[in-house]
């Protein structure tokens, strides 16, 4: 079996329509984590701003809310301003104030976000969640890290 960082690598390197790569990278990702929703938001550092890439599973009716976010503002923002994943078992229940409050409107339960990097600058982030609760390991955030920083590669080219 062709191991995860070798499927993106593979996507991200062949395929002919970079405006739909990064969903199907998504998909790729997602499967492996089984998660149902997933975001790439690409960061623009003047104007502190991430913006939406890529998405999947998300309602309609939030995509007008994820399309432009904050540095420092909901999880990809809180991403951004550390440079560090955040992680939480239950984006329903959670009451640490980092998720916008729209979030819960997704039906996520466990959600993990990532930095994607540009050598050591942020590029952006990769974010997956799942509708039950989950708290993702070590493990799995190392596995995901690696995913967006090929992401992160990518979007550099």
């Amino acid at each position: 079996m062709i191991e995860l960082h070798e499927q993106i690598e593979a996507l991200l390197l062949n395929h002919p329509h970079r405006e739909t790569v990064l969903e199907q990278v998504l998909h790729v990702t997602l499967a492996k984590f089984h998660s149902e929703t997933g975001t790439i938001h690409r960061f623009d550092s003047e104007n502190q701003l991430l913006y939406l890439a890529a998405h999947v599973g998300l309602p309609p009716q939030l995509l007008e809310a994820v399309k432009t976010i904050p540095a420092g503002k909901g999880i990809a923002g809180q991403v951004v301003v550390s440079g560090k994943p955040v992680t939480m078992c239950n984006l329903q229940t959670n009451t640490s104030g980092v998720a916008r409050p729209g979030a819960k409107q997704t039906g996520v339960g466990g959600a993990l976000c990532v930095p994607l990097r540009d050598g050591y600058k942020i590029a952006g982030t990769l974010g997956i969640g799942t509708v039950r609760q989950h708290d993702y390991t070590p493990e799995e955030t190392r596995e995901l890290e690696e995913v967006a920083r090929l992401i992160g590669r990518f979007l550099k080219l």
